[in-house]
């Protein structure tokens, strides 16, 4: 009998944690449960909110995401978690009885913190883009229903979207405490009600998307081309993962100067020149061998 290997992996949001299975325990589908009368068609569900610390439960296909109350910390608790879930899975008991379920559309969308206090990202398990976007005002975002929708908010100052997740910047007239649970619950239900993220269908944005990030390409330099696969392989993961993205925009070899935007939770962040002088300048100067490179940046 094979057994199943957990692994503990952390998300942004100190909250909450996810348990990776090494196979596929739903049928491809996502599940969010908020209490255990919700988690009816879960018993691993219901099994795990007999533990007083769990607020929440996500099931996903090859994960189970749980977010806790503040009355215990994770570093505590994890391993006696992941051993359960793992117990739980080896017994083959049902982890979702999928025909009480509401496959559908079934969404989940959880908020992590981002090192821009100003920012928060909205995470999603479906694909929401195929293109970058980012939106200032709710004339810029005329191609995005969705974004149109998120100005109506008093509180939204700037949206930003990649993949599979929304950067949302607010002003200071509301603290996150007060509008979190209603971000969240509009794009949850947005998505799963099936309505346009953007005016054209995912595929379409892709394709636009590699064919100008090929041509610009092919036209730089030979420096600038090692900049942008230095931003691309070792940068752009980093800063999406904190709801945030860069993208190249110039090279001086006169000057040694680089120049690159900053969007979504990069964009204005306290934390973002520390980043470039001590992160990314450090680390162009290293893989090029030049100390006289700098790094500017513009902000989105």
């Amino acid at each position: 009998m094979s057994t199943t290997n957990i692994s503990i992996q952390p998300t942004s949001n100190d909250a909450i944690i996810k348990f990776e299975a090494d196979y596929f325990i739903t049928q491809h589908n996502s599940y969010e449960f908020n209490n255990i009368d919700d988690a009816s068609n879960s018993p691993l569900a219901q099994q795990l909110f007999y533990l007083p610390f769990v607020k929440k439960v996500y099931i996903a296909s090859n994960f189970i995401a749980i977010e806790r109350y503040n009355i215990v910390e994770w570093t505590d608790v994890q391993d006696e978690v992941a051993e359960q879930i793992k117990a739980y899975l080896n017994s083959d008991a049902p982890v979702i009885k999928e025909e009480l379920s509401k496959p559908k559309n079934a969404v989940t969308v959880y908020a992590e913190s981002t090192p821009n206090p100003s920012v928060l990202k909205f995470v999603c398990n479906k694909a929401l883009v195929g293109q970058i976007c980012e939106f200032s005002s709710i004339d810029e975002a005329k191609v995005s229903p969705m974004a149109t929708e998120l100005f109506q908010f008093p509180f939204v100052q700037r949206v930003f979207m990649d993949k599979n997740y929304i950067s949302v910047t607010k002003y200071d007239v509301a603290e996150w405490e007060e509008i979190t649970t209603q971000l969240r619950e509009f794009i949850k239900n947005y998505v799963e009600d099936g309505k346009p993220i953007l005016s054209e269908p995912i595929s379409s944005q892709k394709e636009v998307k590699e064919q100008q990030v090929e041509s610009t390409f092919e036209k730089l330099d030979d420096t600038s081309k090692n900049i942008v696969n230095i931003l691309e392989e070792y940068v752009k993961p980093a800063v999406a993962s904190d709801g945030g993205n860069i993208e190249f925009i110039s090279y001086d070899d006169s000057s040694k100067k680089v120049e690159v935007l900053l969007q979504g939770a990069c964009s204005g962040c306290p934390s973002s020149t520390f980043t470039l002088k001590n992160g990314i300048e450090n680390m162009l100067k290293e893989m090029l061998n030049d100390e006289n490179i700098s790094v500017s940046a513009i902000n989105g």
